[in-house]
């Protein structure tokens, strides 16, 4: 049998236990062309809020009664497709679920040899791809610069400071809490970290940036994006990648009042897609595992366990009750 998590009602404000349905349903068979994976672990995202609304995006809503999307590795366990075995991993958009029927798009094989599956729709998928291609072509990243990072504790931001730090840069994060910016200095390697819940933001910055900002890599939004704004120098390029802080609003969202700072400082801002360089996830995934196999680059992922625990494991990407790459097992020993 396949457990099954149904996106079921669309949220307003933050999605809760009602949002999701956990069905049981027989294992599908598959026509021609087609495998059947074994899913063991699914990728927890915050863009998973924004595929909840029904509204134009970078990619289609989903629709009531559909699986929940989620990014998935497991292990091709019937394959009628030339292009897959049985018993290879492979890493896609499976969604939430223990079984996935697929044609094989956007399916890629990894090897569980060299690396945990976790890591695969971690620092080697979706999230290592956004921090990579995000920070290099987005941002442009040059030695000398002052990269700012928020959310530097968690899945994206914790890779682009460390590939900051590798290119040369300084390289401050911000996190919320003592431990997990303990984390960010000593575990990943980032000059400082300053904590928003428990220091004021506008004077640290004043300190660990007092010539300014080159990059600001931005995954919360709201207050944080407007007081970057104030520390710009000249050129310099801000990159959104979300804003985690403005996903569960039932009102509107929170905009930046700073923005003339841009036009002050010839700076840019500049939406950033990962989907965009999917053709480019091969290079990216190798320069990022070489760098790991350096000993220059440090992945961690908080894996929970059981699919009927996804709501309450959900949550913890808004509670900040997490550290690195949030990942939940779905399939039992």
């Amino acid at each position: 049998m396949n457990k099954q998590l149904l996106f079921v009602k669309r949220p307003e404000g933050e999605a809760d236990a009602s949002t999701w349905s956990l069905e049981t349903n027989p294992i599908p068979e598959i026509s021609e062309g087609q495998i059947l994976v074994k899913q063991h672990y699914v990728s927890l995202d915050p863009a998973m809020r924004g595929w909840m609304n029904d509204a134009k995006s970078y990619i289609a809503p989903m629709e009531i009664g559909s699986v929940m999307r989620a990014g998935s590795v497991g292990e091709v366990v019937a394959s009628k497709s030339p292009k897959f075995e049985v018993g290879q991993y492979v890493a896609g958009t499976g969604g939430v679920q223990q079984y996935a029927v697929t044609d094989g798009k956007g399916f890629y094989q990894v090897d569980p040899k060299l690396a945990p599956l976790p890591m695969y729709i971690g620092t080697l998928g979706m999230p290592g791809m956004t921090a990579y291609f995000g920070i290099t072509e987005v941002g442009k990243v040059k030695d000398g610069d002052t990269v700012l990072v928020s959310g530097a504790a968690g899945a994206v931001g914790s890779i682009v400071g460390q590939v900051a730090k590798i290119k040369g840069c300084k390289v401050v994060g911000i996190a919320g809490g003592a431990e997990k910016c303990k984390y960010v200095v000593e575990e990943l390697g980032f000059d400082a970290c300053i904590d928003y819940k428990n220091e004021n933001l506008a004077t640290r910055f004043k300190e660990e940036c007092p010539k300014g900002i080159d990059i600001y890599f931005d995954n919360v939004g709201g207050e944080i994006l407007d007081l970057a704004l104030t520390r710009l120098r000249m050129h310099a390029r801000i990159v959104i990648c979300g804003a985690i802080s403005q996903y569960n609003n039932k009102t509107r969202v929170k905009g930046p009042s700073n923005y003339l700072s841009l036009l002050v400082n010839r700076a840019s801002m500049t939406g950033m897609v990962v989907f965009d360089y999917a053709d480019r996830y091969k290079e990216g995934a190798q320069i990022l595992g070489g760098w790991m196999a350096q000993g220059k680059l440090k992945s961690r992922e908080d894996v929970y366990e059981g699919i009927e625990n996804f709501p309450e494991t959900y949550s913890r990407l808004f509670s900040g009750d997490k550290m690195g790459k949030l990942v939940l097992k779905i399939i039992e020993d």
